[in-house]
């Protein structure tokens, strides 16, 4: 099949795709719409085409039922923060403990658990984030690939029983096979991986802080075995493209530079695509002098090979903690008159960068700028950083002494006169000063993170949950014994005397763009706080974690905000259909699905003392429409 071919075919499959679901289903009730990967499917669309549930039905969605992970007496450990995957009406999830469960997906049933301890082998500190599974299936073989912490175990699909012959004795080592002997340094893998026919391609996530770190390299393993079948170096080996970007021999003691929110698949192309955190140590670089590919980087790999394809990097040389922090999505958009595929990359910068797919050039002029200058003995920082003209950007990028907030004189007073009297108000793109703390706007935790953003093809919108909280950091010298020059004196995030952030609101909201005329169409809150409200303050919305879902129905989801409650939105303008208090926190992105003739929504819970509703602390809600 020659390339012109290829593109007709995926074409007439994301037409295909954009069909409402009766005509999708038709009257085969054997073949309902499952939401099968992460993000929904390969291109991390977030998207079903589900429409059962719909902008006037919404409003009677129920309880259809609910899954507690968290055992009595047990305390919680970690966030759920898990998007449930739906195949053949099973439903695999990660919960409490980072334990894998089968669930019927059309009525709560628990099938099988898997503890990982079925071969004697104890994982090490079960508490820690997991944001879901990876399924895959050759002939009878149906596997789950679950990662725990710095483990990726191979599950049967149907037991739930360990797979003996992958890895060793079911579970590979993410520790091992990184091309440099660890000390101290330790990887987990938080993200779900993806599958490109018989590969199974993996992340990882090191540490961040001054102390050395591993690297965040890209690996691929076999499916069947659990053996390395390639690795992609994204702190550069010598005589690999981008070594000269980093000091002699960083690739021996350089970390960071992962993929830690999840990654894209052209299947038709072979192409995998992922974004990249910063290296650390997140704040100083006076050892690792240069750019620093591939750290802060779009990447396009070849996903039989893992060689690289193109590059696109969005921070030189990080210095403020910027990393991409989810995956691309992958588009169609519409280009000086023309269809051209492409990938949008949303980023705690409030940018939203618009690449061609196949080259990684930009559709639309990024220039690079001239910022702020280090003044901190021993670094080197970039004279220039990358600046998106087109779209504009979803977010503030600044925080003066006129943004300050002002919810009541007293909060007020306290911010100006205390709180923020000796901080340092910056522009994007200034590094830290030593021994003053540094006001980051956007944030370490801002715009755009994990839950990245869903993408409808036939609208061409692109919809992302945001933050828009300020933080800030003092970089101060290490002691003496460290064995690093600077440490800092931790994340901080200014707050009045109540707890509420010091920038005038809003602190979270959802953004709705159109990518083919690069309009910002709509933003509202995404969240709030009641006692503000019923003072009179309009909705403020909150710092969220968790991305939202488009469905055909025109309704976004979303429950990523700390008041815990899960929202329906109206995908034309931002408004609020529907509403159900959470007996947790939403610290997920959900998913739809088909099953027994019903559409579900579900979502994971996280315990909170904020959420106020009922329902399960650390587990999982489905809702549905009553019969």
């Amino acid at each position: 099949m020659n390339q012109r071919d290829l593109i007709t075919r995926r074409r007439i499959l994301q037409a295909a795709a954009l069909l409402p679901a009766s005509r999708l289903l038709g009257a085969a009730a054997e073949s309902p719409w499952e939401w099968r990967a992460y993000s929904a499917d390969a291109a991390s669309s977030c998207y079903s085409p589900l429409e059962e549930i719909r902008r006037d039905t919404v409003e009677h969605l129920e309880v259809a039922w609910e899954i507690e992970t968290l055992p009595k007496g047990n305390r919680p450990q970690g966030t759920l923060q898990c998007n449930p995957i739906v195949v053949d009406g099973v439903m695999y999830v990660s919960g409490h403990g980072l334990h894998t469960h089968a669930i019927e997906a059309h009525t709560g049933k628990l099938l099988w658990s898997n503890r990982g301890f079925d071969t004697g082998r104890r994982r090490t500190r079960a508490s820690g984030t997991s944001r879901g599974v990876t399924y895959w299936k050759d002939g009878s073989d149906e596997r789950i690939f679950a990662p725990v912490r710095e483990h990726l175990f191979a599950i049967n699909a149907k037991t739930g029983k360990l797979i003996e012959g992958f890895g060793t004795d079911g579970a590979v080592d993410m520790n091992a096979d990184l091309g440099r002997d660890l000390v101290d340094e330790t990887v987990v893998s938080p993200t779900p991986a993806v599958v490109f026919e018989d590969l199974l391609i993996t992340t990882s996530k090191p540490g961040e802080g001054p102390r050395e770190a591993a690297p965040g390299h890209i690996r691929a393993y076999d499916c069947r075995s659990g053996k390395l079948r390639w690795i992609f170096h994204t702190i550069p080996h010598p005589g690999e493209f981008g070594y000269e970007t980093w000091s002699k021999d960083s690739w021996k003691t350089a970390g960071g530079a992962n993929c830690w929110g999840g990654m894209s698949l052209d299947p038709d192309r072979g192409l995998v695509f992922l974004s990249t955190g910063s290296p650390t140590f997140d704040f100083w670089g006076g050892d690792r002098i240069g750019e620093n590919l591939f750290g802060n980087c779009i990447l396009c790999l070849n996903a039989a090979t893992g060689e690289r394809v193109w590059h696109y990097q969005t921070v030189h040389h990080d210095l403020f903690d910027y990393d991409l922090g989810c995956a691309p999505n992958l588009i169609t958009v519409m280009h000086k008159g023309e269809s051209r595929d492409a990938l949008a990359q949303v980023s705690k910068t409030g940018w939203v960068y618009l690449l061609d797919r196949e080259t990684g050039e930009p559709l639309y002029p990024i220039e690079e700028r001239r910022v702020p200058q280090s003044t901190v003995p021993g670094e080197e920082s970039w004279p220039t950083q990358p600046f998106v003209t087109e779209p504009p950007p979803f977010g503030r990028q600044y925080f003066g002494p006129d943004d300050i907030a002002n919810l009541s004189p007293e909060s007020n007073e306290y911010l100006v006169k205390e709180r923020l009297a000796d901080v340092v108000f910056a522009h994007m793109f200034t590094p830290p000063i030593l021994d003053k703390e540094v006001v980051a706007f956007p944030g370490y935790h801002g715009g755009a993170i994990w839950g990245g953003a869903s993408w409808i093809q036939e609208s061409g919108v692109l919809f992302v949950n945001h933050n828009e909280v300020p933080w800030s950091l003092k970089l101060v010298r290490a002691a003496e014994d460290a064995g690093y020059p600077f440490d800092h004196t931790g994340y901080l995030r200014p707050e009045d005397k109540e707890g509420y952030p010091a920038v005038k609101p809003p602190w979270g909201r959802i953004s709705a763009i159109d990518l083919n005329s690069r309009r910002i169409l709509w933003q509202v809150p995404l969240g709030e706080y009641e006692e503000l409200t019923a003072k009179g303050v309009a909705p403020t919305g909150t710092y969220n974690r968790g991305g939202n879902i488009a469905t055909a129905g025109g309704l976004l989801f979303s429950a990523a905000a700390e008041d815990g409650v899960f929202r329906a939105f109206d995908q034309k303008q931002g408004t609020v259909l529907w509403s159900h208090a959470l007996g947790g926190v939403g610290l997920a992105t959900p998913s739809t699905y088909e099953a027994d003739g019903r559409q579900f929504v579900v979502i994971a819970s996280s315990p909170r003392s904020t959420a106020k509703g009922s329902g399960p602390k650390a587990g999982f809600t489905a809702f549905a429409l009553p019969r």
